[in-house]
């Protein structure tokens, strides 16, 4: 659809107009009269017509007047609604680096592999679907790091996902030191934040903080803890069980006592299920379009007055030469 953006300088169409009368009447009462019938004047002729190429410099500045008062309009294409991008969340990733997430309890067509593919599988399909939220990623095993704190840049959270390497940061499970580091990075927005942690249910055994006391802050903050368990056996690469006198929540305790949801992914087909139920559970907002594709053409009205103004002038030129 074209429109103008500032119609009233079409106004000035009025005053074009009544100087391109004047100059067409004066154009026509200053041409020469031609006395002699000669075959290099053929406008000329014996009864004191005037010249009509006279008249031309007088139509194109006319014309190219006119083209600016147009230009001025700001003549334009209006296409259709812009899509904003919703409004997210901050999503922080807490992924286990520890020794257990390199058994190969998966399969991927024909052949087995480890619990850490998947996981880089799963978490890369989620955060593509994902537009307006900011990701940040957290690894831990025996010491915490962050990789990168919330942004929106995707693309970089993901290739720092791909990066990510079993034992890189030790092989045991600081996981309250974790928790308590990815609660000082979130922030509230007008949607709440939340956590994903990302391990294979192994026992907290490293760190300072417990994840009792991270679960605290958690609760108090209002962030939720969803839990993705990779693997159902943390013990399957033969390390034994430890007893703790002082028994710490699991992955699901840390789920539900923070309103979170657990989930066990044992399959690819678990993991696409996870992506779509945790869409649910943490929707985006979506945004009002307010703003239409335009595509503006008032570099042609003034690339045509440009060109009327050029021809005008040179036939000014050549009338006196």
């Amino acid at each position: 659809m074209l429109e103008l953006a500032q119609p009233f300088w079409l106004l000035l169409l009025l005053p074009i107009a009544g100087w391109g009368w004047l100059a067409w009447q004066r154009a026509h009462g200053d041409a020469p009269v031609a006395v002699f019938n000669h075959p290099a004047l053929p406008w000329a002729d014996a009864g004191g017509q005037s010249a009509p190429g006279l008249h031309w410099p007088v139509v194109l500045r006319g014309l190219a007047f006119a083209l600016l008062a147009l230009a001025l309009a700001q003549p334009r294409e209006v296409g259709d609604w812009i899509t904003p991008q919703p409004e997210g969340r901050d999503i922080m990733l807490l992924i286990d680096t520890s020794l257990t997430m390199s058994i190969r309890d998966f399969r991927q067509g024909d052949r087995e592999v480890e619990r850490m593919t998947v996981l880089k599988d799963t978490l890369t399909r989620f955060i593509d679907g994902r537009p307006g939220d900011r990701f940040g990623v957290i690894v831990f095993g025996s010491e915490v790091a962050t990789l990168t704190p919330p942004t929106f840049d995707r693309a970089h959270v993901a290739a720092q996902i791909r990066r990510i390497q079993v034992g890189m940061v030790g092989v045991d499970t600081a996981l309250g030191d974790a928790l308590g580091m990815a609660l000082k990075q979130v922030r509230t927005r007008r949607l709440r934040p939340a956590l994903l942690l990302v391990s294979d249910g192994a026992d907290n055994n490293a760190g300072m903080l417990t994840p009792a006391e991270s679960l605290a802050v958690a609760h108090q903050a209002g962030v939720a803890i969803h839990a993705l368990q990779f693997g159902s056996d943390p013990y399957a690469a033969g390390r034994a069980a430890r007893i703790d006198p002082d028994p710490q929540p699991g992955l699901a305790d840390l789920a539900r006592l923070s309103q979170g949801q657990y989930f066990s992914i044992n399959s690819a087909n678990d993991a696409a299920r996870v992506i779509r139920a945790l869409d649910a559970l943490e929707p985006t907002l979506p945004n009002p379009a307010q703003q239409r594709q335009v595509r503006e053409w008032y570099w042609a009205a003034l690339a045509l007055a440009a060109a009327a103004l050029i021809g005008a002038r040179w036939l000014g030129f050549r009338r006196t030469a």
